[in-house]
């Protein structure tokens, strides 16, 4: 079934990923429906409730600190049961007294979708955590609460990258978290695919993942690892943005080398178009920016037929795994020639265009300004919605893979791949429902995603360079440098890696 197993670490995460399996439940189709063309069994697990119903639940464990889940229970209505909640005696024979906090009120929207009225609008003060617009049902195993340390603590905040290091290697070394997380859900697939991974990179969580990676390497050598690494886009001060700095630094170095993809994102990016309003200091917001893009790009690893995402990925020598998320909406045809669309018209890929782009409305990596100068390796795009030019939907079959490759050299041409599907971006309740000015008929808008391999890259490195070699200690400075500047060498032009020589 080529099924993905997810893994959300993090608030900054969890806002993400709680945007991405409402979108995957809204394709869900029901009797007398036409099929759906997502493949549900990619990212979700049939299993069986506390009362002996059937269920159907997202394949993904989701870690967050103590106070961080809002009024998300780890059982709810379909596992109500699974558990004795009467507290037993044990071997204590005195007086009890039961201390418990005052518990979160639900908000209204989860009330509505309990009882199954219509929706109330959200908004950026009624959203207080990412469970309080969450539409799914989660298996009681996909909920892990680390106690060790509190959201939003100005005692203890979990900011530092070390932090996150030595929460996982004392977590790990009392419960083994593979057999005790990750291998349940891995056995009950028939053909693991690929393991999803949503993390914030510039604060404790980057460290949580470094060592999470290892292990998930170590155990699934031969399975794709595809990392979200989210980063904080907002100002802040000298020694706030220089923290993270060092933090996203750490993490690259850590991380990207063992990955099939490693996708820095700016949360929010720095630069927005005019047919979007966010509110840059809610989570809510930025995180729904960043799902149209991230959503949509990674469409085709759930679409029937199944594609192989990951080989379009790995391009030509498989060494570039650095990825710059980019996006651009797609206005309606009769709304393209409005005034106040005009401005955006013109950076938007044409539809059915084989050629690569470095201009999109969205950069949600860099906020480097926009550069005709930079060199493409390999570019993935995703076109949904808007329709291709007659004939040019698909890209040119190749025989010869090999002479393929020798004559993109030649012509010193970025790998490139198009795939098109007619399914739309649905805009659901659960979305902010003033960041669009663009009119979206029928609820729904069409996107261009791309993930993009370039030399802008490069530039981002160096700069982690230049803050590794000012800013750490020396025992770790050296390896850091050196271990930053060899990824950096495989981004800039006129290097070529010894399969480059190889004519066979």
């Amino acid at each position: 079934m080529h099924e993905i197993l997810t893994v959300q670490l993090g608030q900054r995460a969890n806002y993400l990923a709680t945007h991405f399996w409402n979108i995957q439940e809204s394709y869900f189709t029901y009797g007398g429906q036409e099929e759906s063309p997502v493949n549900h069994d990619v990212h979700f697990r049939p299993g069986v409730g506390a009362d002996g119903s059937e269920t159907y639940t997202p394949r993904t464990l989701i870690y967050d600190l103590k106070g961080a889940f809002g009024t998300l229970r780890k059982n709810n209505a379909l596992y109500e049961l699974s558990e004795d909640l009467a507290p037993g005696q044990g071997l204590w024979d005195g007086k009890e007294i039961l201390q418990k906090l005052a518990s979160i009120p639900q908000s209204d929207y989860q009330k509505s979708l309990d009882s199954g009225t219509a929706a109330p609008q959200l908004s950026s003060e009624t959203v207080r955590f990412w469970s309080d617009y969450n539409r799914v049902f989660y298996h009681p195993r996909s909920i892990v609460q680390l106690n060790d340390y509190e959201l939003n603590s100005s005692i203890m905040p979990f900011e530092d990258w070390s932090l996150g290091e030595d929460l996982f290697n004392d977590i790990d070394k009392e419960h083994d978290l593979l057999d005790r997380d990750i291998r349940p859900f891995a056995e009950e697939c028939d053909q693991l695919r690929a393991l999803q991974i949503f993390t914030s990179a510039d604060d404790a969580w980057g460290g949580f993942a470094a060592r999470y990676v290892d292990r998930l390497i170590d155990e699934y050598g031969k399975k794709a690892v595809l990392v979200w690494a989210i980063e904080d886009g907002k100002r802040a001060q000298h020694a706030t943005k220089l923290k993270r700095e060092m933090n996203k630094a750490r993490s690259l170095y850590s991380i990207s080398p063992q990955t099939t993809m490693y996708t820095p994102i700016l949360d929010p990016p720095s630069r927005l178009p005019n047919t979007l309003r966010v509110n840059n200091f809610s989570g809510w917001y930025t995180s729904a920016l960043v799902s149209m893009a991230m959503e949509s790009v990674t469409l085709p690893t759930r679409l029937r037929p199944h594609h192989d995402f990951e080989a379009l990925l790995s391009g030509d020598d498989s060494l570039r795994r650095i990825f710059e998320l980019q996006a651009s909406i797609i206005p309606p045809k009769e709304d393209q020639g409005h005034e106040g669309s005009q401005s955006t018209r013109p950076e938007v890929p044409r539809p059915g265009s084989s050629k690569a782009r470095s201009r999109f409305h969205l950069d949600f990596t860099y906020d480097l300004p926009d550069s005709d100068n930079s060199h493409i390796f390999n570019q993935l795009q995703v076109l949904r919605g808007a329709q291709p030019e007659e004939g040019e939907n698909e890209e040119p079959v190749v025989e010869d893979l090999g002479m393929a490759r020798k004559m993109r050299l030649y012509n010193s041409e970025p790998m490139f791949h198009r795939l098109h599907t007619p399914l739309q971006y649905p805009i659901l309740d659960s979305f902010p429902h003033d960041m669009l000015t663009l009119p979206t008929p029928g609820d729904k808008i069409s996107i261009v995603a791309a993930l993009t391999a370039s030399t802008r890259t490069a530039d981002r490195i160096r700069g982690l360079e230049s803050v590794a070699g000012r800013a750490f200690a020396v025992d770790e400075r050296e390896n850091l440098v050196n271990g930053l500047g060899e990824i950096r060498e495989s981004y800039e032009t006129g290097w070529m890696s010894d399969s480059d020589f190889d004519d066979n």
